[in-house]
């Protein structure tokens, strides 16, 4: 696997030691014995922010033991901390064990966390950046005055958005269910699909300001062990202030950047990440966005719905062929046009070539231009519709392509039959099912309209030969781009260009799970129809 980072070496450096001794030393400053001394420092170091909440109380029989609770006002549940933390610490705790000594009692933290908290997540805080990670991340500190250690109670809550259905990827038939911006909401609903105890999770902090939690999910004994070593190793070399959303880790965990097409999926579907980690895939959750990236990516599984396995396999193969025809279209129509109409009469019905004549009788334009003109007014269209508010978006999208198209025609500028073509190339990019590819096939279709208007369909051949050979030789995570296709396996067939019935696709992908391959132990158990006599 040492292979995996002969390309991506230059874009992750390993993060290099501070040279700053002071600020090295701060890092790792440990708590105060002193209360005051420590509440000092979080001021300090938060600059006195009003959303820090800070309440000395006193605790024990006679109330000589002071304590300090400090929380994020917004990011905390503040009625529970006054009903289980305060309350409990201030009221129902009287034990003598919490009497202020000359001499620290060592047992005092481990009789406050057995008899005087009732939340669930307690953990020890032993220096001061554990405790601003902590305190800024939505929980609870309990610090004691005389003590050099103190506890992180988890008290997160804050207003976010709920599980919704999904915008980006809508079906007909399937789960409504999206995931949110709430990581735990996230990994909760792959697990709600997914009850199995080898579904493991590995979290980490990335992001030396903001630091993002990012969960990585993956079933031990389906997915490769290399793939998951590389990706950690990836991860664990971004040395970056600021992760806000999974994009930016897939700019920076992916294979190859010298590339249009996406070699990390995403998805904000559960039922699309949780089928994919069946498959042997590693899911990446990050805090703060609703998309969750799964490695590696196959180029035939950008063309693939969660659909089409709801649907019967028949149907499901129609509309999956469809979309690589579509996929094709959308690539190459107006470059087949525009070489047909400028080098290639020949190939043009001579009843149509007449009228294409009669149509560009007084275009002052050449074919390119007018491709181009027409695309670039089509893609400033679909910009501005997504970008507008949604109640008028659409209308203005569809409203303003069909006026600017007729006027054009009208004003003599572009030909009718250029207006069809650019219509039918935008419709075809919408039939697929992943935005980031349909983005790969609007950049490349400008490079072979250039092509076509240079060279004809020599030009077209020349750069589908480049565009295949360029597609061969990415990897995902050592995984070809291209498998099944090529290299060229019989058995991922079942599942590419078209669907055979659930009942024989028995086996994973192999290059990406290696350990375990099957999916049913008895493929013929689950063949439709009526039992046989034996």
């Amino acid at each position: 696997m040492g292979f995996f980072y002969e390309k991506n070496n230059n874009q992750l450096e390993p993060p290099t030691p501070s040279k700053n001794p002071v600020k090295e030393h701060k890092e790792k400053q440990t708590l105060k014995t002193s209360l005051q001394a420590n509440i000092k420092i979080v001021k300090a170091t938060l600059g006195e922010s009003t959303d820090i909440v800070i309440r000395e109380i006193r605790i024990g029989n006679k109330g000589t033991l002071k304590a300090g609770i400090m929380y994020t006002d917004g990011l905390s549940d503040a009625p529970s901390i006054q009903k289980f933390i305060m309350e409990s610490l201030m009221l129902e705790i009287k034990e003598t064990e919490l009497e202020s000594e000359l001499t620290p009692n060592p047992k005092l933290l481990d009789t406050i966390k057995d008899f005087a908290l009732t939340v669930g997540e307690i953990r020890d805080v032993t220096d001061f950046d554990m405790l601003f990670t902590t305190l800024l991340s939505g929980n609870v500190i309990l610090l004691i005055d005389g003590y050099s250690e103190g506890m992180t109670l988890g008290n997160k809550r804050w207003a976010e958005r709920g599980v919704t259905e999904s915008t980006t990827q809508t079906v007909i038939r399937g789960p409504r269910e999206a995931f949110s911006e709430n990581m735990r909401i996230n990994t909760a609903l792959i697990r709600r699909k997914i009850k199995d105890p080898n579904l493991w999770m590995e979290s980490r902090d990335i992001g030396k300001r903001t630091k993002t939690n990012i969960a990585v999910m993956y079933i031990k004994g389906i997915a490769n062990d290399d793939i998951v070593e590389e990706l950690r190793l990836r991860l664990d070399r971004i040395d970056i202030d600021g992760i806000l959303e999974s994009g930016n880790i897939e700019e920076l965990i992916q294979d190859s950047q010298m590339t249009t097409f996406p070699t990390v999926y995403n998805s904000e579907r559960p039922d699309v990440v949780a089928a994919a980690i069946l498959e042997g895939r590693i899911a990446i959750i990050v805090d703060g966005t609703p998309f969750v990236l799964t490695v590696p990516a196959l180029f035939v599984e950008f063309f693939q719905s969660s659909e089409d396995y709801y649907q019967r396999a028949d149907f499901t193969s129609l509309v999956r062929i469809l979309r690589f025809f579509s996929f094709g279209i959308a690539l190459l129509a107006p470059a087949l046009f525009i070489a047909a109409t400028t080098f290639h009469h020949e190939m043009i019905p001579t009843a149509l070539l007449i009228n294409l004549a009669a149509q560009r009788e007084g275009v002052p334009f050449p074919a390119f231009i007018e491709a181009l003109i027409m695309e670039i007014t089509f893609e400033i269209l679909r910009e501005a519709g997504l970008r507008m508010p949604r109640a008028i978006g659409s209308a203005m999208s569809i409203v303003g392509a069909f006026v600017i198209g007729t006027a054009a025609v009208e004003a003599g500028m572009i030909s009718a039959a250029m207006v069809i073509v650019v219509s039918i190339t935008a419709i075809a990019s919408f039939v697929s099912p992943t935005y980031d590819m349909a983005m790969s096939v609007r950049i490349l279709r400008f490079v072979f309209m250039g092509l076509a208007a240079s060279f004809g369909l020599f030009g077209i051949t020349v750069g589908l030969i480049a565009l295949i050979l360029h597609l061969c030789s990415l990897r995902s995570y050592g995984i070809p781009y291209m498998y099944p296709i090529a290299p060229f396996n019989i058995s991922g067939q079942k599942d590419t260009f078209i669907r055979l019935p659930i009942w024989k696709m028995f086996t994973r992908t192999p290059l990406i799970s290696q350990e375990n391959i099957k999916k049913q132990q008895n493929p013929a158990s689950a063949k439709p129809g009526p039992e046989k006599d034996q």
